[in-house]
This record gives C-alpha cells, structure tokens and sequence, in this order.
C-alpha cells in the first residue's frame, strides 16, 4: 500500500508542477487553445495518442471485445495504430495545419464556419460537439471503481472528485502546452504500464505459448475450433465494424483533429507519424491483446443476473493477482489515460463554446483576455458535469446514459469526418453537403439509440450503426455536393490558395 500511495503522490506532484510550468503559454487564445501552434512532433504525439486511448479502451473495450473475439481483437490495435494514428497524420496533418492556419481557424466549429462561409453550420457544429462531448468526457471517469476499489479500497466517488479536482488545476493553468506536457509524461507510463502488464499476465499463465494452448480448448459455440486463438476470431464481420469506428472514427473526433492545428513545422508530422503509430501499437495493440485471454479467467470474473459476463471486472481480474508495485503501476496507467483523454476533451469543448458560440453571438467585441477567462470557466464546468453524470450513472445505474456515450463517437465522426476531410481536398464541397452530413449522422445515431428495434440486425450494434454512418459520409458529401449549387468560386479559391503558396526549403525535404 505504501509503493501505490508514493507512486500516486509522484503522478500528483508532477501533473500539478507541469501546470504551474506552462502558465505562461496559456496568456492568449491561440497559446492556451493551440500552445501558440508551436508544439514539437514528440508532444503532438503523445498528446494525439493519449487523447485517442482511455480508460475505456485498457479497461472496457478490451475487456469486451477480447471476450468476443479472443486474441483476433489485436486486429482492432493494429487498425487504430496504422488507419487511426500513421494514414490519419499523413492524410489530415499537414493539410489540415495549413489551411486552419490559413482561415485562422482554431476549432473545428471555426474550420467549417469559414471553410462554408455559414455562421450557421458553426453554430450547429458547436451543438453537436457539446451535445455529444458530455457523456464521452464522462467516460473517461470509467475502468477507475474497480481498479481502485481492488488497489486501494478507495470508494469511487472519492476517485472521481479527485481526478476531476487535479484536471481542472493543470488544464486551467496551462492550457493547451500543459495536456501536451502532461499527455507526454502520462504516455510514457502508459508504454511502460502495458508492456509490464502483458508480460506479467502471460507469465502467470505459463507463458505465451501455454496461454495459446488454453485458449485454443476454450468453446466458442461457434463449431470453430480454436476459434478464440484464429486470425481472424470467431466473428469476421462484427470484428470488422469495432476496427473502422474506433480507428476511421477519430479522423472526425473534434478533440483529436485539433491536434494538427497546434503542429510546428513540416518535419514534425514526419516524426509525430512515426512516434503516434508506434504509440498506438503498444497501447492499443498491447490492451486489445490482453484482452483476448479473458476467458482464461471465466471462472473468476463477475457474471450479471442473466449470466452474461459483466466486461469492467474482466481486466482489473486478470490484473487482481499481479505483485501490489505493478498494481500502482497499473493504477496510475489507467488514471494517466483517464486524464489525458478528459483534459483534451475539456479543452475542445470549452474552447468550442467560447469561440464559435459565445464570441459574437452572445457577447460582442470580447477581447483575447476575456475569451480566456471564459474557456477557463467553461472547462471547469464541463469536467464539473462530466464528474455528475458519471457519479449518477455510477450509483443509479442510468442505462440512458451509458447507451448515449456508447454512440457520441459515431455521431461525432459521422456527421464531421466527410464534410472535414472533403473540405482539405475538393473545392466542389457544398454547405448543402455539410449539412446532409451533419443531419444524416446524428439522427441515425440517435434513432439507433432509441429505436434500436426497427434497424437491420447488423446494424442494431452502436458500434457497427457507427462505422456504417462514417462509411455514409463519404458517399453523401460528393452526391450532394454534385447535385447542389457549386460554392463561390472565389470564396473557395481563397481557402485553397494557402496550399499553392511558395516556401523556401532545402533538398534533403523535397525534391526539385
């Protein structure tokens, strides 16, 4: 008990000593929202993967989908290291660095108020993005009671005061540099955590390869042998649907985007590309891989009433009897990804409001300084919200809740990642293409909440009703876009001027 409450105090004093550092980078909007966009390619990209892994992934999902579909639930890892972090930075990262510069943009909001020339479609986008952000920033208080409760004996509501208290300090302090610093340092212990816990487990199975032998004698009820050591597990086609939303769908997540905003310089996509994709193979790769053994542990996990696994307990079980210095460890790798993610998210959601709604619409002429008391205000109410509803959720077990923040993803990249990636590359992109997109993606999303039954069998899953709305945008962007009005001419060209214009670099960057 002694090595975890020292390695929680050292996590605690090193967080707050990062805020209190970077409290000169936050003193104007572009340094607190974008850390002046100057932000190296090691800092971009641990702040990119840390946002991208939560919690969540380490304890929900691969606790879920590793049951599912045994070590086949690797493929998941590997799709969000090379679709989700490689192929999105080499896709989105220079372009969209350049143009958001360009348009002065500093949110997503702000990308497609002036990329479409509608005050409107910003408006709505900001909506979107507080509507659906909430109940995700509440999940990233999730995989924390029961890990606490094995490690500490520490009720969950003191857990999640705690984690929102400190949050709230360092990303009022310091803005934006501060979660990238922070992202940073949390990152690395999330590398060394995975690796340490993988190894660990393995080992007190009897290794890999006895591990294998076990699972492959394990019953899918599928008729399969060995179904849960296969390549591609006992069920393709839904394996298929968790690989495109969790790894396409951050391509139109506002609070990964943002990342590029915030890059230096052309060099540091290169190496924030590489340090991202290998961040996400250990991370993600490494948690989905645990995972796959969880039916190692059948006999040990907790069932509900009508006897199906409850998916939270099964990694803090497999976790349960490791030695208590690697138990700390696991802790503060869990709450490293739980602040990561929950101090990006807070950051885009109060920098959204401050900018795209309350700027202009509702208070005039606001000065810089005002616009970041507002964003330090708003974030301390956004993490204020997020801790209720995830104490409510916790103690009531609202189940309203729990569908809600298991579609924000679809309908967040749903209705945001064609209009945005089309708006990088096609001059042709209409506003009527935007709002197709914008529409089509959240109510599809919501009715699948609410209205579940009337949807085909496959797509009743929120997580496959996700890939396929994301999948939509890309068809409905160019169909629409071709059958409206095209967009001034000027207007667009504006817009696209800033990738033909001219700058100095040597030979070793680009050929002649």
């Amino acid at each position: 008990m002694f090595l975890k409450i020292v390695l929680l105090v050292v996590f605690f004093v090193i967080t707050m000593g990062i805020g209190l550092y970077c409290r000169r980078h936050a003193n104007d909007v572009d340094g607190f929202v974008l850390g002046g966009r100057k932000v190296g390619p090691w800092l971009s990209a641990f702040a990119y993967g840390t946002s991208y892994f939560s919690a969540v992934i380490f304890i929900g999902y691969a606790g879920q989908f590793g049951w599912k579909y045994g070590v086949a639930a690797t493929w998941i890892g590997l799709g969000n290291a090379f679709i989700g972090s490689l192929l999105a930075w080499w896709v989105m990262g220079r372009r969209t660095r350049v143009m958001t510069q360009h348009l002065d943009a500093r949110t997503m909001p702000e990308f497609f108020g002036k990329r479409y020339d509608s005050r409107s479609l910003r408006i709505v986008s900001s909506a979107i993005i507080f509507i659906f952000l909430i109940p995700y920033t509440a999940s990233a208080f999730n995989g924390l009671s029961r890990l606490f409760g094995m490690a500490f004996n520490i009720p969950y509501e003191y857990c999640v005061i705690g984690m929102a208290l400190l949050t709230c300090i360092y990303v009022v302090l310091g803005g934006y540099m501060a979660t990238a610093l922070n992202d940073t340092f949390q990152g690395g212990i999330m590398l060394v955590g995975i690796i340490a816990v993988v190894v660990c487990v393995l080992n007190g199975q009897g290794g890999f390869s006895n591990a294998i032998v076990q699972l492959s004698q394990v019953d899918s009820g599928t008729g399969i042998s060995g179904a849960y050591v296969s390549f591609f597990g006992p069920d393709l086609l839904n394996l298929l649907g968790v690989i495109v939303l969790t790894s396409l769908g951050v391509w139109g997540l506002p609070q990964m985007v943002q990342k590029f905003y915030a890059i230096k310089s052309e060099k540091d996509i290169r190496t924030g590309a590489i340090v991202s994709t290998f961040f996400a193979l250990i991370v993600a790769g490494g948690s989905y891989f645990l995972g796959g053994f969880g039916r190692l542990f059948a006999d040990q996990i907790e069932y509900s009433a009508s006897g199906t696994p409850i998916y939270d307990s099964i990694i803090p079980t497999m976790l349960s009897s490791l030695p208590d210095l690697l138990i700390g460890l696991t802790v503060v790798l869990v709450l490293s990804a739980s602040m990561s993610t929950l101090s990006s998210l807070v950051l885009s959601s109060s920098s959204t409001l401050t900018i795209d709604v309350l700027k202009d619409n509702i208070i005039h002429n606001m000065s810089d300084r005002q616009q970041v008391v507002w964003m330090r205000v708003l974030l301390v109410v956004f993490v204020v919200i997020s801790a209720v509803i995830a104490l409510i959720q916790y103690t009531s077990a609202v189940t309203f809740i729990a569908q809600l923040m298991s579609i924000s993803w679809g309908a967040l990249a749903g209705a945001f990642l064609g209009p945005f990636l089309y708006g990088l590359y096609w001059k042709r992109t209409t506003k009527a293409s935007v709002w197709a997109c914008f529409i089509f993606g959240t109510v599809v999303m919501l009715a699948n909440m609410l209205f579940k039954s009337v949807f085909p069998s496959f797509l009743q899953s929120p997580i496959n009703c996700g890939a396929f709305v994301m999948v939509a945008g890309f068809i409905i962007v160019p169909l629409v876009s071709l059958m409206t009005k095209a967009p001034d001419r000027k207007a667009v060209d504006d817009a696209f001027s800033c990738y033909d214009r001219s700058v100095v670099t040597t030979a070793k960057e680009h050929l002649e």
